[in-house]
């Protein structure tokens, strides 16, 4: 998408690769909406961080971080014995898998890429198509994001008003995004749209990543506390929700999604609001059965109980907002059943909830 340099507008990926020095690039997404920087990672292990950390987030960007760190690990080895490169290449994809666990893209990301790989004699065969593989899945991820545009624009109606929770934009995914790419396509086609951004606690992605995406595409929008969106609702001022998703299950149509996902299906239900999921193909999980299964990340107090921001001086700082003896409880996602989602936004189309397995050939799932 377009980014604001200066005089100049930029187009620019999430997610890139420095073949030469073997290094995952990622715009340092802690930074916005204060500062735009790109930061290099030359290592496996510092790419398995950044996910962790947060230097990057979302389900596409995390699933192409990890492809590519993938890669970037397995072309660090050096030798030739397949055996000691198998183990190696098994570390790598550990310590990236549990860089954050709810998101399945990442897994299903390696997962293919391991699978695709396997029938490569040579250590350097396999580390020439390890990379290619992770460029194919930035890639793919960015024409399912476009697929999802092309099909959820004709859920917008014009004038529309549309919430949003979190950020499942271009900055999480590597171009577009999935939530806004319906927005971002129904604005190119002249639709008046309005977007009201969850501020999202409490990391706030709503506040500092979506609306900055939204103010760099020019497209109107307005930014609120979490529990307002209730208000709204009853107000009859929200016509419309998408969100994204790090997980949806396959076989019943849960989703995991950012916390606070939940309270806002709730909301919508109640209100007779319509309720979309926008994903793109390498956020389903097949092999799940139960929601109850999801692992659901438990993130640090610290979130909680204080927030990042500029000082009065211009540099970024934390402050504590709790009281000083209290604790903090900060489970990072929460599961919204089926039954309180209208619809599956997918690149193939909008599916209900329950029809995903039955259509799983068309979705990507297992065959039988």
């Amino acid at each position: 998408m377009n980014v604001k340099r200066g005089s100049r507008t930029v187009h620019c990926r999430t997610v890139g690769f420095d073949v030469e020095r073997n290094a995952v690039r990622l715009i340092e997404q802690r930074l916005l909406p204060h500062q735009f920087r790109i930061v290099s990672l030359r290592d496996y292990r510092s790419t398995a961080k950044a996910i962790t950390d947060m230097i990057v987030r979302g389900a596409g960007a995390i699933g192409a971080t990890a492809a590519y760190g993938l890669a970037q690990g397995m072309r660090a080895f050096e030798g030739s014995g397949m055996k000691a490169f198998k183990a190696h290449t098994q570390e790598v994809f550990t310590v990236l898998a549990e860089a954050r666990p709810t998101a399945v893209d990442p897994v299903n990301a390696m997962r293919w890429m391991l699978l695709e790989i396997e029938g490569l004699r040579t250590v350097a065969a396999r580390q020439a198509r390890a990379l290619e593989l992770a460029q194919r899945f930035a890639d793919e991820d960015v024409e399912h994001c476009e697929a999802i545009g092309v099909h959820g624009a004709a859920l917008i109606a014009d004038g529309a008003r549309v919430l949003t929770h979190c950020n499942a934009g271009w900055l999480a995914f590597v171009d577009v995004g999935s939530a806004t790419a319906p927005i971002y396509a129904a604005h190119a086609g002249g639709k008046r749209v309005h977007v009201y951004c969850d501020e999202t606690r409490p990391r706030c992605q709503g506040a500092s990543l979506t609306a900055w995406e939204l103010a760099q595409q020019g497209v109107p929008h307005t930014v609120i506390p979490d529990n307002a969106a209730g208000w709204l609702m009853q107000q009859g001022k929200i016509d419309l929700v998408i969100v994204g998703s790090d997980r949806v299950l396959g076989r019943c149509g849960a989703v995991a999604n950012k916390i606070g996902t939940y309270t806002k299906a709730v909301l919508a239900k109640r209100h007779g609001i319509p309720f979309f999921v926008a994903i793109p193909l390498s956020t389903i999980d097949w092999h799940t059965a139960a929601a109850a299964d999801i692992p659901i990340e438990e993130r640090h107090e610290s979130e909680v109980l204080g927030a990042w921001g500029l000082d009065a001086r211009g540099k970024r700082s934390y402050v504590r907002i709790a009281n000083p003896d209290s604790h903090g409880a900060n489970p990072a996602f929460d599961v919204t059943p089926a039954e309180l989602i209208t619809g599956i936004i997918t690149p193939e189309g909008i599916f209900k909830p329950e029809e995903l397995w039955a259509e799983r050939g068309r979705l990507g799932g297992p065959v039988g």
